[in-house]
């Protein structure tokens, strides 16, 4: 039993996306989008929260954050829920924020993603970017692709994760699952090595640097089919990322491997709903088709918002347009409507 326990239960009890155990402050947990501070819990002296936080790593755990001062774990703690944690050390000590996992992963029709994102687990291979700002869902929606293609199909899925959230369990496909720094040293290093362990699908948490937006690439154009997050605000943007992540002499090659392995992007968001009693995500969807690769190639990504737009046939749609299908099923606000609504779209 952990001292964090009591505030594990609350934050569970009151379904809580996040905890904060923050040095100086009061225990926080964000709910539904809000900070809500534990009133009745006194302010963390940096002899608590050393308490609280560091009874939570392993020996080897301790060590590492003593040289990095900042450290990625997952935790899980049976009967209450499962963590990720990043745990750091700010100008008034020690703190760390958990983010809650539920313990069954939900479907994609449980979670209400849109019909047309169920494609992407039916590529034979190919590039399937997940984007959007962190606490939007990325995590939850590769979940849930995965748990649809261990569902339905037989496959080697191999996920490679800093630190490993949803626990799978073998379906009709085979799952293995590698944490960064307890089963393999990198990104870099478990993706080299995935080429070899004959995957079907690779699922990479993050596309970080870029190595390892370049060894996705070559798995994407080898055969594999690939999933990934990446940190922008477009489908569009996600694309211009990547490109601008390459030296300048080596982005005409890049654009050129993108338009050819690219499948999907998602761009999500979280809203808080009309009775704000939960969120409900807001997904631009972009197909790779003809006309998209043609502007890849020539770096006219600024013209792919256009091709979104009048490609609702292929299942394609801007983020103006989940938007507006939210506000008019009486799912959010038209105040958030216009706060979470494209720039470009304004007025």
């Amino acid at each position: 039993m952990y001292k964090l326990d009591k505030i594990f239960r609350t934050a569970v009890q009151y379904k809580a996306s996040d905890i904060f155990i923050p040095t100086g402050a009061k225990p926080t947990l964000r709910i539904n989008g809000d900070l809500v501070k534990i009133d009745e819990h006194p302010v963390l002296t940096k002899k608590m929260a050393e308490e609280y936080l560091l009874e939570i790593l392993s020996p080897e755990q301790k060590k590492r954050f003593e040289q990095t001062l900042d450290i990625d774990l997952s935790l899980e703690i049976e009967d209450i829920s499962r963590f990720r944690i990043n745990m750091f050390v700010q100008k008034k000590g020690i703190s760390a924020v958990f983010r809650l996992i539920p313990e069954n992963v939900l479907s994609m029709d449980d979670l209400g993603l849109p019909a047309q994102l169920k494609k992407s687990t039916t590529f034979k291979n190919g590039l399937v970017i997940v984007t959007g700002p962190t606490g939007s869902g990325k995590t939850t929606t590769l979940a849930a692709m995965i748990n649809e293609i261990n569902r339905n199909q037989k496959k080697h899925i191999i996920t490679i994760e800093d630190p490993i959230e949803y626990a799978h369990k073998d379906n009709q496909s085979v799952i293995q699952q590698r944490e960064v720094g307890i089963h393999t040293h990198s990104f870099q290093k478990a993706l080299r090595a995935a080429l070899r362990e004959n995957p079907d699908v690779i699922l990479l948490g993050e596309m970080r640097d870029l190595e390892t937006m370049q060894q996705a690439l070559t798995a994407a154009e080898t055969g594999h089919l690939v999933f990934a997050t990446i940190h922008t605000m477009g489908c569009a943007e996600s694309i211009n990322r990547i490109i601008d992540s390459f030296p300048s002499n080596q982005q005409n090659q890049i654009r050129t491997q993108l338009s050819t392995s690219l499948r999907a992007i998602f761009w999500q968001t979280l809203i808080k709903t009309k009775d704000e009693k939960g969120r409900v995500a807001a997904i631009e969807v972009m197909f790779n088709n003809n006309a998209v690769a043609n502007m890849i190639r020539k770096a006219s990504t600024h013209q792919i918002n256009s091709v979104i737009e009048t490609s609702t046939k292929e299942g394609m749609q801007t983020m103006k347009k989940a938007l507006t299908d939210l506000l008019q099923a009486g799912l959010i606000t038209e105040e958030n409507a216009l706060l979470y609504m494209p720039k470009e779209f304004e007025a």
